[in-house]
């Protein structure tokens, strides 16, 4: 297996995303010890948000060094990247121009390249590229406990320190409704995404196959319980035919190809229903999904395609291009006052 399509530099599907970047307020906070002032934001930066929701899948700062981790955590990004000379357009200029044409030669990352492999290319708005960089460069973002070790350490030749100053984020604010969805779907997300990859990384496709068949429902359901919700993940051309959508769902998903075909904003939809909030969000395609998912003999070797003719004899889930709605999240739940 081609193990560059194990390493996402960044994982980022269409999500909603604040506009409000450049009217955000500060406040000085003194620091105790060095009398030093810092800046601690008021509102919640939007690409705090999009690097939280999106990259984290993949390039989360909690996994460990060693075992089970799939990607670089961003703060590696930040330290090959930024610093004393460098700029906010410099460092957002080299983020975007990776991510549209990835390649070996343009990383700066050659273990992780060494590791896991140079990214596949991903549909990627430049807009939301820009967010997520102008974050990085201007806060301080989680790093894993081990990472100041490992960069000091890590490396046969010593290292100029890596710099991760900057303004403090936000804490978490009231979240409305969607925020609440949204959550609950991409940390559902976040658990079957890092045991799938994990599994490919380490196995290859044909054993994630069979998780996909045998663990993907246990582990969405120990979601839900977790959220106090109903989970589902419902497709109009489902593969296991328990996927299979129903009426408003199917609805719901040729809302959003809509909106995705016509290269539109897409945000949560939320509908209210006998005292709970019915949530629906787009699942959409990038190029590891095109594994077991793009077209037969193509992106599907002929060893997977009949893996999945065996475990799924009715299978509908093929032909998948990048960036194509592949079903939806549908969530069921409670306003936590109403619980």
């Amino acid at each position: 297996m081609n193990r560059s399509l194990t390493f996402l530099f960044l994982i980022l599907i269409v999500v909603t995303g604040c506009n409000n970047r450049n009217s955000e307020a500060y406040n000085p906070v003194i620091n105790e010890k060095t009398e030093e002032k810092k800046e601690i934001a008021t509102k919640i930066h939007s690409g705090k948000k999009l690097m939280e929701t999106q990259c984290y899948i993949c390039h989360s700062p909690s996994a460990a060094e060693k075992e089970g981790r799939i990607g670089p955590p961003m703060i590696a990004i930040k330290a090959h990247y930024i610093d004393d000379e460098t700029t906010k357009e410099v460092f957002t200029d080299a983020m975007w121009n990776f991510l549209k044409n990835p390649s070996k030669d343009r990383a700066k990352l050659r273990g992780a390249v060494r590791r896991f492999g140079v990214m596949p290319y991903q549909p990627f708005k430049k807009e939301e590229i820009v967010q997520i960089a102008e974050y990085i460069y201007d806060y301080q973002i989680d790093e894993p406990s081990w990472f100041k070790e490992h960069w000091e350490n890590g490396h046969k030749k010593k290292r100029k320190p890596y710099k991760n100053n900057g303004k403090i984020a936000a804490g978490v604010s009231d979240m409305t409704v969607k925020d609440v969805g949204l959550s609950y779907a991409l940390g559902t997300k976040k658990v079957l995404g890092k045991n799938l990859m994990g599994t490919i990384q380490a196995k290859g496709t044909l054993e994630a196959l069979t998780f996909c068949n045998e663990k993907a429902y246990p582990l969405t359901d120990s979601m839900a319980t977790q959220f106090n919700a109903t989970i589902k993940r419902v497709s109009d051309k489902p593969r296991n035919p328990n996927n299979k959508a129903n009426i408003e769902e199917l609805e719901k998903i040729e809302y959003f190809k809509e909106l995705i075909a016509n290269d539109k904003k897409t945000e949560p939809v939320v509908e209210k229903k006998n005292g709970y909030n019915q949530f629906y969000y787009p699942i959409t395609t990038n190029t590891m999904c095109l594994q077991c998912h793009g077209e037969p003999n193509e992106q599907i070797t002929s060893e997977v395609l009949a893996t999945i003719n065996s475990l799924y004899p009715n299978d509908l889930a093929k032909g998948y291009k990048i960036n194509q709605v592949r079903g939806i999240w549908s969530i069921t739940f409670k306003d936590a006052k109403n619980e």
